[in-house]
Formats: structure tokens, C-alpha cells, sequence
């Protein structure tokens, strides 16, 4: 059951005789499996007369608060200089061989939760593995009558709702041409900083080109290849609302114009007086795009999703965005719009894990590099008995407190935690049930554990190879799945911009060889047209 999902919940501090229960069950293992169960079956009204919900439902979270009082998390910072970390559950106390006492009761805003793994009991641990939810229902109901204005009215709707959201006129231009437009203005550091981006993006996509094409004899005279083609429209989303995100650009942009797709129309919000971003507009220029949409949210995406007078349709898109734009996308995927998307999308995330080696101001500020992108992120630190939790939460906390963006920080913090697991093989272990978007291994002899790394958008190996690396520069691409869905989904890569086609081509001795299986096969599933087109080419009608 969720936390305190009842209305006549008070605090806890409240609630009287919280040990009334105890008198009636032998074990503490009986106690809480009665209360969970009766917590989940009275807020859902399970067998419960309306007269007395309210009522259950009271005497239910006494029940619920005393057992969750026994079981929360200390923030390990104010423990001081325990030897030990110490899991309480109820009055039993079960101690673990831990550099710092790191379990039982809320975080401050810039700290987070801390859990043993080996005391978390099943129904425990795939909470914990939860992301924030993200409430699709209520989003697409606001965002369904754009999609659909868009779709009807094309730029008028677009303008609209730009002006209204963004309050920004684009007047008559919703859509230019990046040849029309002239060199954006930067400085050369900035310049300098974001060819060395494109020389390593482009030399890590270029390495990916033909490597799917195939060309095989499976039996003499039966030749079967595969061969790919350039998807012909794509449409690249770049955000901009709580942050400028060039780099995004450079990560969708790159391997559209290797591909040799031909139409690249490049989304982003525009800036208050209508202008494009510089750092965006030169990237578009050096990395190819033909088209700007100088439009950001549901509005852009409808917008490449079903064409409007300026806006070529294109036949995917991709690119992260808030859960507006994610709507917006899922929501043509599933259209006449007839338009394909990179993946499903949820906030940013990262999963560190870190051992007695990894310095605690590093591991801090690895974790809150990906907490400052949005308030619904998740970072979660996974580390072993030895680490100094104390040292990584105070360093959390300092760093966090100095963020330009520290409010920010501050919600995403909220909702993340640090795990202590027994050994490496049980961090690996975990970190492929949670399936983390982005996966920093700061252990000793990092490559060793990558053999049993199995879900992860990007990992990160070894000490001196932070997150930041990945989503600017090192050459590897920064979209990629999120919200446990890298146990499916790959990150946009070149193959994400390509389509294969299957070609087959027999001699009139493969079709001898090959023809009569054929024919018994068309035989037994009944399809008598399909025999036929063999054994008429064989002279066997």
C-alpha cells in the first residue's frame, strides 16, 4: 500500500496506543503482514460498511504509522561518528557491518533516504524500485485538444498556443529555413567547446554505419540480404523550457545527417523576442538540419507529427521533453498521423554505485548533476558496507545548497535514496532490476562488474568518468530510455535514424531445392494460392 493514503490521517506524533495491536500476534512478522493487508483492504473499502469506513480507516493508519515508524531511515549525517550501521524494524534491531548508522526517519530537503537492502522484505524492495508516477491520464486530457487544434488549424493553432504558453508572437514564421538564417554570434570558447562535442558524436555514429547490413547464401541458389535506408523525414525535439539544451541538438542532429535523411526539422522553444538559441542555431547549421520549428511543447510535436503549411510532416520523432511533450508524442504513435517515435519517455534519472574508493564530493556531485535537470528526477546511490555514507550525504547537502538551481534539486532529492548492499555483485544485481537510464560504476577494476550489467541506457566506468561526459561530449548518445524501460528500449543511436528492408533472391536451382518445403508448408496452413506460386514455377500442376 502507498503512504498515508487515507483522509482521516493525522500526524503521527497523534496518534495514541500505537503498540494496542502488538498484544495479538505472536511474532512481528505476523504483526506487519496483518496491518499492511488491513491498511491496503480498508482504504479500498474491502470488506468494510460505508457507516464505519472512516473509522477503519483511522484505526487502520495507527496500526500503519507505528509499523512505518519502526522501520524508516536516519539520515546518516546525524548519527556523528557510529561504527556501525543498525537496521530497526519494530523492536527488532539487526545490525550490519557499515561504516555509518543509516537507517530510520525523513530526509531534510537537501538529503536523501538510506536503506539495507537485506532488510527490506519483498513487498519493500519493489517499492523502492518505483519511479515517481507521472499521471498520464489528467495530461493527455490537456493535451489531446492541442494535438487535435494543431492537427486541424496547422500554424494558426501553433501560434496560439505559443503566444499562450510562452507568451512569444511568432507572427508569420513558425517555420524558417536554417539556410535562410544567418551565423549565429559566439564566442570561441563556446565554439571551440562544442566542435570538439561534434567531432566525438560524429565519430562514434559513423563507426555504426553498414553494420547491420547483411548478405548470406542459407542454401545454394537462395541469396537472403538485408540492406538499410535513410528514414526520409525526422523530426528533432530540443527543450527549452527550464534549461537551453543545445547538446541535444548536436545528439539528434548528428546522426540524422549521417544517416542521409533528407528532411530534418529541428523543434525548440524560442527565445523571448522569437529567436533561435544561438548555441542550438549553430549546431542546426554545422550538423545539417534544413527546417526550425520555433516552437517548443505539445504544439511543436503535433506540429512534425501531421505537417502543418510550413511544417513538413515527418515520420518520426524524437528527443526528451516534459511529460507534456512525452504525451504528445505517445499520443501519435498511436494516431492516423501514421508517425513513429524514438522510445517512451520519463524524468531523467541515474543510478551510482559507489565503493570505499570512490570519493564522497565526487559521488555527491554525480548525483546531483542529473537531481538539478527537472523536480520529478531520481538519483539513487547504491554502495557497499564500507562506504562513508556520512561523507557522501553532507557532501550532497553542501553541493546541493550552492546549485544555481537548488530548488529544483532540492524536490528531485525528495524522492531518491541511497541503498546498502552486501557486496558489488548484489549492487549489479539491483541495478538491473531498477534499469537505470543513465548507470555510473565508481568502483575499483570498474570494467570487471560490465560482463553483468544487463539494463542501463548508458553506463559510466571507472573513476574519472562522470555523467557530464556522456551528455555533452565523450561521443556516445545522451537520449535514452528512462523509467525502467532500458530493460527493452536501446538509446537513440545511427540504427534509430534507419530502416532495413529484407531482400531474397533465388536462381531456378534454389527455387528447385527450396520449392517443394515451400509448398508442403502452404499445404498444411491451408493456403492454396501460396502452392501454387511455387509449384507452378516448377512444372508441378
Amino acid at each position: 500500500p502507498n503512504r498515508l493514503p487515507c483522509p482521516a490521517l493525522t500526524t503521527a506524533a497523534s496518534r495514541p496506543g500505537e503498540a494496542s495491536l502488538r498484544r495479538f500476534y505472536s511474532s512481528e512478522v505476523d504483526l506487519e503482514t496483518h496491518i499492511r493487508r488491513r491498511h491496503a483492504d480498508v482504504c479500498r473499502g474491502v470488506n468494510t460498511p460505508r457507516s464505519m469506513n472512516a473509522s477503519a480507516c483511522v484505526a487502520a493508519d495507527r496500526g500503519f504509522v507505528a509499523l512505518e515508524r519502526s522501520t524508516r531511515v536516519v539520515p546518516a549525517r546525524r548519527v556523528g561518528s557510529a561504527t556501525r550501521t543498525a537496521s530497526r524494524r519494530s523492536t527488532r534491531r539487526t545490525e550490519v557491518s557499515v561504516t555509518n548508522k543509516a537507517v530510520a526517519a525523513e530526509p531534510s530537503s537537501m538529503s536523501i533516504r538510506t536503506f539495507v537492502l537485506d532488510d527490506l522484505d519483498a513487498v519493500a524492495r519493489v517499492e523502492i524500485l518505483k519511479r515517481p508516477r507521472v499521471d498520464f491520464t489528467s495530461i493527455l486530457g490537456t493535451v489531446a485538444p492541442i494535438v487535435d487544434a494543431v492537427a486541424s488549424r496547422g500554424d494558426a493553432a501553433v501560434v496560439e498556443f505559443t503566444e499562450k504558453f510562452d507568451n512569444v508572437d511568432l507572427g508569420d514564421s513558425v517555420v524558417v529555413k536554417v539556410s535562410d538564417l544567418p551565423d549565429p554570434v559566439l564566442d570561441d570558447e563556446t565554439k571551440a567547446a562544442f566542435d570538439v562535442a561534434y567531432a566525438n558524436i560524429t565519430a562514434f555514429h559513423v563507426a555504426q554505419r553498414n553494420t547491420g547490413d547483411v548478405d548470406v547464401e542459407t542454401m545454394p541458389g537462395v541469396r537472403c540480404r538485408r540492406v538499410s535506408r535513410p528514414i526520409g523525414a525526422v523530426g528533432l525535439y530540443v527543450p527549452g523550457g527550464t534549461a537551453v539544451l543545445p547538446s541535444t541538438a548536436l545528439m539528434l542532429a548528428i546522426p540524422a545527417k549521417i544517416a542521409g535523411c533528407k528532411t530534418i526539422v529541428l523543434a525548440t522553444p524560442p527565445a523571448k523576442d522569437g529567436s533561435v538559441v544561438p548555441e542550438v542555431l549553430y549546431v542546426a547549421k554545422k550538423a545539417g538540419v534544413t527546417h526550425i520549428l520555433r516552437a517548443g511543447g505539445a504544439q511543436a510535436i503535433a506540429a512534425m507529427g501531421h505537417g502543418t503549411q510550413t511544417c513538413p510532416k515527418v515520420d518520426k520523432i524524437f528527443g526528451p521533453g516534459n511529460q507534456f511533450v512525452t504525451a504528445a508524442k505517445m499520443m501519435l504513435q498511436n494516431s492516423e498521423a501514421m508517425c513513429a517515435i524514438d522510445m517512451p519517455a520519463g524524468p531523467s534519472e541515474v543510478l551510482v554505485m559507489a565503493d570505499a574508493g570512490a570519493d564522497p564530493t565526487h559521488v555527491a556531485a554525480d548525483l546531483l548533476s542529473q537531481a538539478e535537470h527537472g523536480p520529478d528526477s531520481q538519483v539513487v546511490l547504491v554502495v557497499t558496507p564500507d562506504v562513508d555514507l556520512e561523507a557522501i550525504t553532507s557532501a550532497v547537502a553542501t553541493q546541493a545548497a550552492a546549485l544555481p538551481r537548488s530548488e529544483i534539486t532540492a524536490k528531485a532529492l525528495s524522492h531518491s535514496y541511497a541503498v546498502v548492499v552486501k557486496d558489488l555483485a548484489a549492487a549489479c544485481a539491483f541495478s538491473n532490476e531498477y534499469a537505470p537510464e543513465h548507470l555510473i560504476v565508481n568502483v575499483e577494476n570498474a570494467e570487471s562488474l560490465l560482463c553483468d550489467l544487463d539494463n542501463a541506457g548508458s553506463i559510466f566506468l571507472g573513476r574519472y568518468t562522470p555523467e557530464s561526459v556522456g551528455d555533452y561530449a565523450s561521443g556516445t548518445n545522451h537520449v535514452l530510455p528512462t523509467y525502467g524501460y532500458s530493460r527493452m528500449y536501446s538509446g537513440v543511436s545511427l540504427d534509430s535514424f534507419i530502416k532495413y528492408m529484407t531482400v531474397q533472391e533465388l536462381t531456378k536451382e534454389g527455387l528447385e531445392a527450396l520449392g517443394p518445403s515451400v509448398a508442403r508448408m502452404a499445404q498444411v496452413e491451408g493456403l492454396d494460392a501460396h502452392r501454387l506460386a511455387v509449384t507452378l514455377r516448377l512444372g508441378m500442376e
